[in-house]
């Protein structure tokens, strides 16, 4: 493990990995300046971990800001869910800094959440632990994230699109200005993961929320972003979707095929689909000249 030099840091070796250059770079065009970013909801600069010998973190800089939705993407092992504890606050990094102003209030999704079926425990009082949620609250969380039905049903007999969106709700009754959520679509199919995200940028829209998303899976998720930041132990390559799928870092990790495949799924959808899957109309969509109230730029 390498010792603190005398700012903090950690002094490390420059060893190449598998996207092509070492840990040690320069930032890429469109990284975070050295400076944590004060007018962000959170801010970090040069984050490492280790765990035991080995280097799970890599001077990794990030900021999410209010109206964006930033989406960590990166192998399985990549450090994302280690990287989303460390701003949490669950654990602390051996290097490098985080800046949450106290006006940030964070709701967050978990990428596991296990239900024991031999307890009883419907949805509103699932929703009604460790919150001062009123019925109303609780009620209104559930209607905005297309949850309302399931109120007295029991959260173990749920479906897991119906999970992610009872947790979805959750993480609103803390009204948060920044939603981190961990692999949110994990246990939902394919039919209502563009539906979940649809869900997410529209929270975003209507609260003005900064979005921290985790995932693995490229195709729903990129089109919905603002930024996407590659991780792999270390940053590998940030910035815009499209710039980022044509990085030569990316295309090592994920393979020649990921930009077509973000190339097909950046389409207008005509319909949504309801919990149990089945497509529904959308209603009128006002006009793409003006940009939604409050979305950052």
């Amino acid at each position: 493990m390498p010792t603190p030099n005398g700012n903090g840091s950690c002094n490390t070796a420059a060893v190449p990995c598998s996207c092509g250059h070492n840990h040690g770079h320069q930032p890429f065009a469109g990284e975070p300046a050295s400076e944590p970013d004060r007018d962000a909801l959170i801010s970090a600069r040069g984050l490492s971990m280790w765990r035991g010998s080995r280097e799970v973190l890599t001077d990794i800089n990030i900021d999410v800001r209010r109206g964006e939705i930033v989406t960590l993407i990166g192998p399985n092992g990549a450090g994302k869910t280690t990287l989303v504890r460390l701003l949490l606050g669950i654990e602390q990094p051996d290097a490098g800094r985080i800046v949450k102003p106290a006006s940030t209030r964070i709701g967050y999704v978990p990428q596991r959440f296990e239900v024991d079926s031999a307890i009883p425990m419907t949805v509103g009082s699932f929703l009604a632990l460790g919150e001062r949620a009123t019925l109303k609250d609780i009620k209104s969380a559930l209607e905005e994230t297309g949850a309302a039905k399931t109120i007295g049903q029991q959260l173990s007999k749920l479906s897991g699109g119906e999970t992610q969106r009872v947790l979805i709700a959750r993480a609103l009754l803390r009204k948060p200005n920044l939603l981190i959520l961990d692999e949110p679509a994990s246990g939902v199919d394919f039919t209502g993961e563009a539906d979940l995200y649809d869900l997410i940028d529209r929270l975003r829209a209507k609260h003005n929320l900064g979005v921290l998303l985790v995932s693995h899976d490229l195709h729903v998720v990129m089109a919905r972003s603002d930024r996407v930041i590659c991780v792999n132990g270390h940053v590998c390559c940030s910035g815009k979707p499209e710039d980022v799928s044509q990085h030569a870092a990316y295309a090592r990790i994920f393979g020649p095929q990921a930009a077509s495949a973000l190339g097909v799924y950046r389409h207008h959808h005509d319909h949504r689909h309801d919990l149990a899957g089945e497509p529904k109309p959308l209603a009128p969509v006002p006009s793409m000249d003006v940009p939604p109230q409050g979305r950052g730029t």
